[in-house]
Formats: structure tokens, C-alpha cells, sequence
């Protein structure tokens, strides 16, 4: 079986949170935890449950997701090796108030609320970037709420496609691939609009030659003219 490709130094996506620890201060973390490694479509954190535990991530892509009051599904973020997910449970002992599933093989670590506290009080700087690290995502989530209100659907599907590009995008001659199993509600939902909406947005960016979309998979041929689409700047 292959193995899961293992990040070097400097090597962890941008933003996540091992990316942002002094290698010292990572290695400590890695070397916490119980290590396991699942296939795609395992729930790792399940909504509503009273647990605390934190997952590390280490390789392979995860969705978060959460109930909606008619049903449906609504997909939150993606998170990628180097993230940290559940952090919230274990710091404040409420029930979880998402679900996490491997869109992949994943590699992870379990990790247990004592623990973690511990290394945060060996480790004070890490309990900064852990701060820094709610406060980015909760920037993200502000900025998805100011977008509904302030842009028109085709606009919200080319900021979030332009943002997924950035985060988990990967070159492919002259074009950006995001193969990520991404569905078209789980799409909507990420951008808080019907599927219908959805569905006419992505085919007005394949008419203009921006996108094109595949069986849960966007190839990005433009990404400068999607920005500009986004009205995307670069403090955006």
C-alpha cells in the first residue's frame, strides 16, 4: 500500500496549524496522540455528540459538516493535513457542533483534552497560534455571511472557487485543479444559494471559459479572470 506522503519541514499548507508551530513546538505535538489511519467516508467527529477529543490531521482531506433545520446537509469547510479539528469540544466541554468525514485516506491523531491542555501549558506559543487560528477561521465564516448578503450567487460560486484554488487547488499545466469530491448541494450550501442558482452560475463561468466541472471535480482555466469575476482584491 502506498504511503501517505509525510510534509517536511516548512511543507504544511498554509494556514493549518502545524504550519503555523516552530518545528520544535510541532514535533512535540505530532509526538502526542494515538495515530490511525482510515479510508475515505469515516467519521472521525459526529454532531451532536459529547466528546472532547481532538483530531490532528497528518494527511488526506476531511469536510465539516452540519445539520440543517430542513434536512439537508450544509458543508462548513474542508480541512487538510496539518489541521486541528475538534478543538472546541475539548476546550469547552459542549457537544459537537459538527461532523467530520475523510473525503480519502486519511492519517490522523487522536488526541485527548489533558493532553492537549498540557502541551499548550509547555508550549505557550502554540496556544497563541491556537488563537490565531479560531480567529481566522471565524474571519472566514464572517466572510462568508457578508457575501450572501452582498453578492449575487455567480459571484459567491467564483470567491469560494477562487478560495478553494488557494487552499486546495494543485497545478496542472496551465490550469488549477481542485479534486476535491465536492457535490453541487454541498457546493450550494458552502455558498448560500439554491442548487438551481448553482447549477446556472457554474454554467455561466464554463460559457466564459473560467471553469470547467467534472464528476465532483472544478478545473479552474482562468484563475486571474475568476478573481476578477469574485471581485476578489488582494486584501479580500
Amino acid at each position: 500500500m502506498r504511503q501517505p506522503h509525510v510534509p517536511t519541514d516548512g511543507d504544511w499548507p498554509y494556514g493549518t496549524f502545524l504550519q503555523r508551530l516552530d518545528r520544535p513546538v510541532r514535533d512535540a505535538l505530532l509526538a502526542t496522540g494515538v495515530r490511525r489511519q482510515v479510508p475515505a467516508g469515516q467519521i472521525l467527529i459526529q454532531e451532536g455528540r459529547h466528546e472532547a477529543y481532538l483530531v490532528l490531521l497528518e494527511d488526506g482531506l476531511t469536510k465539516v459538516t452540519a445539520s440543517l433545520p430542513d434536512g439537508r446537509t450544509a458543508l462548513l469547510s474542508l480541512r487538510v493535513g496539518g489541521d486541528l479539528v475538534g478543538e472546541m469540544s475539548a476546550l469547552n466541554d459542549h457537544p459537537r457542533s459538527a461532523t467530520v468525514t475523510t473525503c480519502g485516506p486519511t492519517r490522523y491523531s487522536v488526541i485527548q483534552p489533558a493532553q492537549f491542555k498540557a502541551f499548550l501549558r509547555d508550549h505557550p506559543d502554540a496556544a497563541l497560534e491556537l488563537a490565531a487560528m479560531v480567529s481566522d477561521r471565524l474571519r472566514w465564516s464572517n466572510r462568508r455571511r457578508i457575501d450572501f448578503s452582498s453578492y449575487p450567487v455567480k459571484i459567491r460560486v467564483a470567491r469560494v472557487v477562487a478560495e478553494l484554488c488557494r487552499s486546495h487547488g494543485r497545478q496542472d499545466r496551465d490550469a488549477m485543479v481542485i479534486d476535491v469530491r465536492l457535490t453541487q448541494p454541498e457546493l450550494a450550501t458552502i455558498c448560500g444559494a439554491a442548487e438551481t442558482s448553482i447549477q446556472k452560475a457554474l454554467r455561466e463561468l464554463r460559457a466564459e471559459g473560467l471553469v470547467e466541472t467534472d464528476y465532483r471535480r472544478i478545473t479552474v482555466r482562468d484563475l486571474s479572470a475568476l478573481r476578477t469575476c469574485g471581485e476578489i482584491t488582494d486584501d479580500t
